[in-house]
């Protein structure tokens, strides 16, 4: 489960930037929240909105970058040719619209397992480590302890990482977290932490559905079977699909229509670019609701239809088929979902770009207008927004003082 994200000078981020996946005291749906086996409380949906160029796929980004930096290492030498970070080269880039651009990138991310609720920070200076933390907080006993903590001059390995030998040579690219699921891939904490970095959190872009469904299908029938109850829920006439493997590990996918007493196949290729779309997207849905995972999208509106992005929404809302916690992050345009029938105040995040060119993250919940006033849970969320009241307009690029954010 993703806690909490902060990112500091990375690409149109310049200062620090702080994503809550923490439950506020309010008192909107409060049966659709995710409470944790110590009784703490977060979020199953957070959406960010904001106009074209204003970052908000930067935010989403700067989390990736920050999990392929860590596992990166880890693939560098299997045989891993499909996986998401073997794809293109690693580059963390600082805002480059002032001094920063010589300063690093800061990282802190807390994060939860099974197990424990973990804080990781990272600062990165181009390809070179600066600075490296872990910490954890054991969730049955509420037990607080380093782990470890690198920087320039040393290393220092605390508490169960103490008997830990760390090589004299240990490249200042590499980041210290990777070189132990490296080195000491069984131990116990170490596989806990770097599992839920390789499985815990995914990313999709679904620009090549057809490989995504490859992957997310692969030898599980209750992923296809979860993917199916949901097409007939959205009331398409598919019922069913099968993948028949290729030469090359290439794939051929077949949707099955029903019209009335009438049945037939078509070839994927043949669909519509949503049926597409829909096909690369609802597997990686189903894995996450099936394995209480976080879902990290860009565009997630993109080709789909408002009311399957709404019934997407609303099954990591319903905690009786969300049973395992899992989170859907995502960025969008659209606004026919932004209301208070479908979010929290809390789960609506705005992006856009101050004067300098750098971009603000703020979340309705936080955001007061000129008189210190909230936005009210009964409010017209998307009316307000195309007004400009939340400052983040699609139709204006400077319309905001960002000194009245969280005034």
């Amino acid at each position: 489960m993703l806690c909490q994200f902060t990112v500091k000078n990375f690409k149109s981020i310049r200062d620090e930037m702080t994503f809550d996946m923490q439950a506020t005291a309010i008192s909107e749906h409060e049966d659709r929240i995710i409470e944790d086996k110590d009784g703490e409380l977060y979020l199953p949906v957070s959406a960010i909105y904001g106009p074209n160029g204003g970052g908000k796929s930067n935010v989403l980004e700067s989390l990736h970058i920050l999990a392929a930096k860590v596992l990166r290492p880890l693939y560098a030498t299997g045989d891993s040719s499909n996986h998401p970070f073997q794809m293109k080269r690693l580059v963390i880039e600082p805002f480059a619209f002032g001094e920063e651009k010589e300063n690093p990138t800061e990282f802190e991310l807390f994060f939860r397992t099974e197990l424990a609720e973990y804080r990781y920070i990272l600062t990165v200076k181009k390809d070179i480590v600066m600075y490296e933390r872990l910490d954890r907080v054991k969730l049955d006993t509420g037990r607080k302890s380093a782990l470890f903590e690198r920087s320039n001059e040393e290393i220092e390995l605390k508490g169960v990482f103490a008997k830990f030998r760390i090589s004299d040579d240990l490249s200042e690219t590499l980041p210290l977290l990777s070189y132990l699921g490296i080195t000491y891939k069984k131990n116990e904490v170490v596989k806990d932490v770097l599992d839920w970095f390789e499985s815990g959190i995914d990313f999709l872009n679904y620009g090549n559905p057809i490989q995504e469904l490859r992957m997310a299908v692969a030898n599980s029938e209750e992923v296809k079977h979860l993917v199916l109850e949901m097409i007939q829920e959205m009331d398409l006439d598919i019922v069913d699909f099968r993948v028949e493997e290729k030469e090359n590990d290439r794939i051929d996918v077949f949707t099955i229509h029903k019209v009335g007493e009438y049945e037939t196949e078509l070839n994927l290729s043949e669909e519509s670019s949503g049926t597409k779309k829909l096909f690369g997207l609802l597997p990686f849905i189903a894995a996450s609701l099936l394995d209480g995972t976080t879902l990290v999208i860009d565009e997630l509106d993109a080709k789909l239809h408002p009311v399957l992005l709404r019934h997407i929404i609303m099954l990591f809302n319903d905690m009786t088929i969300n049973r395992k916690g899992a989170q859907l992050i995502f960025t969008s345009h659209d606004l026919s979902t932004m209301n208070n029938d479908v979010f929290r105040r809390d789960e609506i995040w705005f992006v856009a770009k101050g004067n300098s060119q750098n971009s603000k993250l703020y979340s309705l919940v936080e955001f007061k207008n000129d008189k210190g006033e909230s936005v009210r849970k009964d409010a017209k969320f998307d009316k307000q927004y195309l007004e400009g009241k939340y400052g983040a307009d699609p139709y204006l690029r400077k319309i905001i003082d960002w000194g009245k954010v969280n005034a």
